[in-house]
């Protein structure tokens, strides 16, 4: 069932059995004039909207969830095959009439309605509801504040409105971004999780750095991230492009973006390695919703979000950045938990930022990675090894900008390249082989307790079989009880 079909079957229902006036509003009236498909549906009803909620998602066999503090209803839909999150309905109830209600709401182009029973009608946009001219608004592809003290009613509203013009693709209008940047001081009265959201929203969407931009122009992104604060100006080595730390992370996000493009852009960036896995393990679902792109967007943001406090000169005077690696691991584990970000998402960046520059290190001068080196990469990074490359890659692109030669991007990707495919053929990656021996194996055969020992030794048998070693189960048993007879003669 699509949203259309959706709509008419709760016209139905609210036409044989609910005794309740209704009106389509907001977003689902948007999307209908703009000829989009509705991404969730808003319906207003007369008086209390927990009897209508409950009724409503019975009748679809959905669940419903009471928020009795703003008399809505919010029912969830889950079987929209178009959708890989529940489909919402949010019922809202309200007092007085349908044109008090829509004055109230954040932005003319939301605040149309149209009654429920006029929606399968030829004729049902002539029966809009416009009190505040929104639909003029959407011709010219503006977005405006319904009135003066939208967000002070809501200051999470500021955080819709980047994320709205984003999505629809409308210009905000100036007045707009003046009230935003006078009530930016607000936002702390937001909660953690919608703050998450939106601004995850917001981070989600292709050309995020511009929306970043305007977030920060909007006074708005120091106090979803205050640590980004003191990378303004703080000036990078000579070796960076003239970004400061600012603009590098900035830029990041965007060469982040380019680089799990999947070979669709410019011919730079087509250089980084891609292959058909890279669509599908980029779009994982990881946690909160939210994709490994997504993810690696957000660690992009924050890989040298520790620079600032660790900025130093060295007896040659050179700049130097000391631990910002760890620092900044730190700083993101105590500021995406206070996001309410899920544990794998935090941990997840977290590593990505304590490792980022680990594969600019796995080979020294012309030479590839060592096939040692690369084993232990994938060893100590983990489930972030490969998104870790890929940042590794922004954070190249986004240190030398347009000096960055092609040659010598070119190579680096070449390095990249070769780090993702041996690390296919790692143990146990290797299309779900499973290693050569165990650890049951190792207890049995040199009659050795179970304990720290057996991890070790388990864990020096998989090096040896990445590097070329050993090759079958008998070169790992001659290979462990010489490694045993050497640590019991020591």
């Amino acid at each position: 069932m699509d949203s259309a079909s959706l709509i008419t079957r709760l016209a139905g229902l609210f036409d044989a059995q609910i005794n309740t006036p209704a009106w389509l509003v907001g977003g689902a009236v948007r999307d209908a004039l703009l000829g989009r498909e509705v991404q969730d549906i808003d319906l207003a009803v007369t008086g209390d909207a927990q009897p209508v909620g409950h009724a409503v998602a019975e009748h679809l066999g959905a669940t419903a969830v009471p928020l009795p503090e703003w008399n809505i209803v919010r029912v969830a839909l889950p079987g929209l095959a178009e959708n890989v999150r529940p489909f919402l309905i949010d019922i809202s109830g309200f007092g007085g009439t349908i044109e008090d209600d829509l004055r109230s709401r954040d932005f003319t182009v939301d605040a149309m309605g149209i009654p429920i029973a006029c929606w399968d009608s030829d004729e049902r946009f002539d029966a809009i509801i416009d009190p505040l001219s929104g639909r003029a608004d959407l011709a010219r592809r503006v977005l405006r504040a319904g009135s003066d003290g939208v967000f002070d009613a809501d200051p999470g509203r500021m955080l819709r409105a980047v994320r709205l013009a984003q999505q629809v693709g409308l210009r905000m209008e100036p007045d707009t971004a003046r009230l935003i940047r006078r009530d930016a001081r607000l936002l702390h009265r937001v909660s953690p999780e919608r703050v998450r959201d939106e601004f995850m929203a917001i981070l989600a969407a292709d050309g995020a750095r511009p929306q970043l931009e305007v977030l920060d122009r909007l006074d708005l992104l120091c106090r979803v991230i205050p640590e980004l604060e003191a990378a303004k100006h703080c000036q990078q080595p000579r070796s960076h492009h003239y970004w400061d730390v600012w603009g590098h992370l900035l830029h990041c996000v965007e060469y982040a973006e380019e680089v799990t493009a999947g070979h669709r852009n410019n011919a730079i960036y087509t250089m980084a390695p891609w292959t058909a896995k890279g669509d599908s393990y980029f779009a994982e679902i990881i946690g909160d919703g939210h994709t490994r792109r997504t993810v690696l967007k957000l660690a992009a943001l924050l890989h040298d979000i520790a620079k600032p406090q660790t900025r130093a000169a060295d007896a040659d005077g050179r700049v130097r950045f000391l631990g910002h690696s760890e620092q900044g691991s730190e700083i993101v584990q105590r500021r995406l938990s206070s996001l309410r970000l899920s544990r794998r998402i935090t941990d997840l960046v977290s590593e990505m930022v304590l490792h980022h520059l680990r594969p600019s290190q796995l080979r020294h001068g012309s030479a590839m990675p060592s096939p040692r080196a690369i084993f232990r990469y994938y060893r100590d990074v983990g489930d972030a090894s490969v998104d870790t490359l890929y940042l590794a890659m922004a954070d190249v692109l986004a240190a030398r900008g347009p000096d960055l030669a092609p040659e010598r991007w070119a190579n680096y990707a070449r390095m990249v390249a070769a780090v993702l495919e041996a690390g296919a053929e790692q143990p146990g990656n290797r299309n779900g082989n499973p290693p050569l021996i165990n650890g049951h194996d190792l207890m049995d055969s040199l009659d050795l307790p179970p304990g720290p020992r057996i991890g070790s030794l388990l864990e020096r048998l998989r090096e040896a079989e990445a590097v070329g070693e050993i090759s079958s189960r008998e070169d790992a048993m001659e290979l462990a009880a010489r490694l045993v007879n050497q640590g019991d003669q020591s």
